[in-house]
């Protein structure tokens, strides 16, 4: 297990390296030699320049683009916070395996492997309106499945999630971290009718006063408020950091999972991009608070990195501008 305390934890969640300024400064010089206005492909240029800093390449390359999916159980589903029974889960997972799910034909168009990783399903965490979600060990053993399952021969990576419940969790994140009341960052999730968001509300209210004390602490409030799948995330982004990964983050589960990081460290989840915007309605929100713009704008709200996924393809269009376009010499077009 990479993390076998707290501490240890901490400290490489303050130890990131900055990415390359000499790379993304190449990439920057190059786009202002190719045959179109300077800055007109607008943020197709920021994604290229990005892709370098984070590669540490010249000239990015996306030959090796993983999806990971992790998938994890909820005890905080007993309080009625859920359209969907947790079976569902499993089910689910098994739709994956199967190749019938929306992420493994994103994955599919996006030229993307696909990796589901279930983290004891057969044991939800907590309720954390009665107990943590997890203690420590636990905590740190779903940080440390996460970060292992990155590899520094990724070009990129995208994260999603599969867990039913786990927009409660979220939403009790991003009000721990964020301030405002559970109110503010609690939407309908898999569809919950109108009691259902109350019992939603209810049950977040209930574990930001139960676990006050946990508060001040990001990681404290990861383990407290989180789930396995949620503390796999933050091990990824945090892996992913470390081995010079550049990272997409799908919806409201995967950026509450990974904004601990931001908060622990003031350019923690500068290697990511968000990939879009959900329609749960806290996520919104939460990028904002972070400060990520995201790509995509669709509606969206199913999870499993199905967002991050089509994001791919704009990374892959950047790339292809970036590396593939005429220069004006080269092209013997005039310049202004």
């Amino acid at each position: 297990m990479p993390f076998k305390s707290l501490d240890e934890l901490r400290a490489a969640c303050l130890d990131l390296p900055a990415g390359s300024d000499a790379a993304a400064d190449a990439v920057a010089r190059r786009q202002d030699t190719l045959t179109k206005p300077q800055g007109s492909l607008g943020r197709l240029e920021a994604i290229a320049a990005w892709l370098a800093r984070w590669q540490g390449r010249d000239m990015p390359q996306l030959d090796h683009v993983k999806v990971l999916v992790f998938a994890g159980n909820h005890g905080v589903t007993a309080q009625g916070v859920s359209a969907f029974p947790s079976e569902v889960t499993v089910q689910m997972v098994a739709n994956f395996a199967g190749g019938g799910a929306a992420i493994n034909q994103l994955a599919r168009i996006a030229g993307a492997e696909l990796d589901v990783i279930p983290l004891d399903l057969d044991y939800p965490t907590g309720d954390f309106t009665q107990v943590p979600a997890m203690d420590g060990e636990a905590f740190l053993a779903a940080v440390s499945a996460g970060y292992g399952a990155v590899t520094k021969d990724l070009d990129l990576v995208c994260f999603g999630e599969m867990g039913i419940g786990n927009t409660t969790p979220a939403a009790a994140i991003s009000a721990a971290l964020f301030g405002g009341g559970a109110e503010k960052w609690t939407g309908r999730g898999t569809g919950v009718d109108d009691a259902g968001l109350v019992r939603k509300i209810t049950a977040i209210e209930a574990g930001l006063k139960r676990h006050a004390e946990a508060l001040a602490d990001p990681l404290g409030i990861a383990a407290a408020l989180g789930g396995r799948e949620l503390a796999a995330i933050f091990g990824a982004t945090l892996a992913a950091r470390h081995l010079g990964v550049p990272v997409l983050l799908d919806g409201f589960v995967c950026t509450a999972a990974a904004a601990p990081l931001a908060r622990l460290h003031p350019a923690g989840l500068a290697h990511t991009l968000a990939a879009h915007v959900s329609a749960e309605s806290g996520h919104r929100r939460l990028l904002e608070a972070l400060g990520l713009p995201p790509l995509l704008d669709l509606g969206m709200r199913l999870g499993e990195g199905s967002g991050a996924c089509l994001a791919v393809n704009i990374v892959r269009s950047a790339l292809e501008c970036h590396t593939s376009m005429a220069s004006f010499a080269e092209a013997g077009v005039s310049e202004k």
